[in-house]
């Protein structure tokens, strides 16, 4: 295998006609987490982490209307609060981008202008079933009962003049380029999904824009006055606007996109039609890596329920990096899970404070104990775990593999009790071993831990290194109560 010497990640572009929830946060999260391992694999310089804001569309401009202001001046409060929201949860994106910016807009004119020479869309009339709530056409096999399965409700009839894609000509290549490993879909539940959807179907060709009557608020049409942009494809062009497409220096090194994170439930844009027009481009095809849905304490999250979490609510509480560890330990990625916030401050109790914060508490006391602070840095493993399990996207087992270290440690010492041998001067050799041994585990910890958590791992590496080991005036983690 060619060494590794770029890595490009992105998140979806999420849609400012909601506010930022945990769902949101945990796709983001998972992006941010892996950025940071390869960061430190093959430096910032050849990482590039893009998330952003999908803001065109009617019910972007529906919930304006609402509200009394433009669909601008609504776009610009929602898309603040996704970037605050990322900022709040230490995420170290390279640049956020917007489908409202003016070189996002000119390059999605350029892109379709292009499909267009190249006879990939044609005009013609739709006739079909459109869901309001998705902004999306949909078939008649997607129904449930006659309705839409994600909004309850039934779609609308529409006739419409539209701009299409000839995706009919795409599909076998499509189907081909899954099965060689070409379009990588991963887990393989997801990639077997895409080929059944192939397979069993009914894929005609999709609109590539609107009319204008029906939608207003996108980018225009360049051959045609009379239609807007569809929202969708306006969306997953940013994934190569972002890069300045087609000449852009970013675009040349960084494309393909080595991991792009997405939700289940755009799993259709991004693993046929996205491919599609980028087969039509002439483009390298991505990595795609799908999450599967998860329910909040087992129910689905709603605002009619009123469950719909806000990052901010939890970064309130625990701290970004808490936040970070408390989602991502709760299942592996890919599959169905349910998102246990209810046992957030126990799971935090447990791992953080009674594990990991009890051990350096613990071998930093002894060390100034026993030894007056003094331990040798320089022989330190400076391994890191987890590390072969982050690059397989398993963020739950690579936290499992570091706490296996912690759990050791406190066994450890339980069982050799450093305060015994302390007594004993011809003991002296053994516990100076020891506990040479907890602090290089716990630096092993530190290093391994940076990429879920880079504060707390960096003020223990400083607490390790240090000419002298003083115990933390403040606990690494505090204890919360339920």
């Amino acid at each position: 295998m060619d060494k590794l010497d770029k890595f490009y990640i992105t998140t979806p572009i999420y849609y400012v006609n909601d506010k930022p929830h945990i769902g949101h946060a945990y796709t983001t999260i998972l992006a941010d987490v892996l950025a940071r391992f390869y960061r430190s694999q093959i430096g910032d310089e050849n990482v590039y982490f893009l998330t952003g804001t999908d803001e065109h569309g009617a019910k972007v401009a529906e919930s304006a209307e609402k509200q009394g202001i433009s669909p601008q001046e609504f776009t610009d409060q929602v898309s603040k609060e996704f970037s605050d929201a990322w900022k709040n949860l230490d995420i170290s994106n390279d640049h956020f981008i917007r489908t409202t910016d003016k070189k996002h807009q000119q390059a999605v004119v350029k892109i379709l202008e292009k499909l267009k020479e190249k006879g990939a869309i044609y005009e013609g009339d739709y006739n079909g079933l459109y869901c309001v709530g998705c902004e999306k056409f949909i078939t008649n096999s997607e129904l449930v009962d006659g309705k839409c399965p994600d909004h309850n409700k039934k779609p609308q009839e529409l006739t419409e003049k539209n701009w299409f894609f000839k995706l009919g000509d795409f599909l076998p290549k499509i189907k081909k380029a899954i099965e060689s490993g070409e379009l990588m879909i991963y887990p393989e539940t997801r990639k077997n999904e895409v080929l059944g959807l192939i397979d069993k179907q009914e894929l005609p060709d999709f609109s590539i824009s609107r009319s204008k009557d029906a939608v207003n608020w996108g980018i225009d049409l360049p051959w045609d006055d009379s239609q807007k942009v569809y929202v969708w494809i306006d969306a997953l062009c940013n994934y190569i606007t972002a890069l300045d497409y087609p000449d852009g220096k970013d675009f040349k090194k960084f494309w393909p996109a080595d991991a792009h994170f997405l939700a289940l439930e755009i799993l259709k844009f991004h693993a046929v039609y996205w491919p599609a027009i980028l087969m039509a481009l002439d483009i390298p095809l991505p990595k795609l890596n799908i999450h599967g849905f998860f329910t909040l304490d087992g129910k689905k999250m709603s605002k009619t329920l009123g469950n719909v979490i806000s990052p901010n609510d939890l970064v309130d509480k625990y701290g970004p990096e808490v936040t970070k560890y408390l989602i991502l330990s709760q299942f592996s990625f890919g599959s169905e899970s349910d998102i246990k916030v209810e046992h957030f401050t126990e799971k935090y109790n447990a791992d953080l404070v009674n594990g990991l914060g009890n051990l350096v508490n613990r071998v930093t006391n002894m060390i100034e104990q026993y030894l007056d602070g003094k331990i040798d840095s320089d022989q330190f493993n400076k391994q890191i775990v987890g590390g072969e399990e982050i690059k397989n996207l398993r963020f739950r087992e690579a936290l499992l593999t570091i706490w296996q270290l912690i759990q050791k440690g406190n066994a450890l010492i339980d069982e050799k009790k450093p305060w015994q041998l302390a007594k004993d001067e011809a003991n002296k050799e053994e516990l100076n071993k020891l506990l040479q041994e907890l602090a290089s585990d716990l630096h092993v910890v530190a290093l391994s831990l940076k990429p879920f958590m880079p504060s707390k791992a960096e003020e223990l590496i400083k607490i390790l290194t240090a000419k002298k080991v003083i115990k933390p005036e403040q606990p690494l983690f505090p204890r919360l109560s339920e």
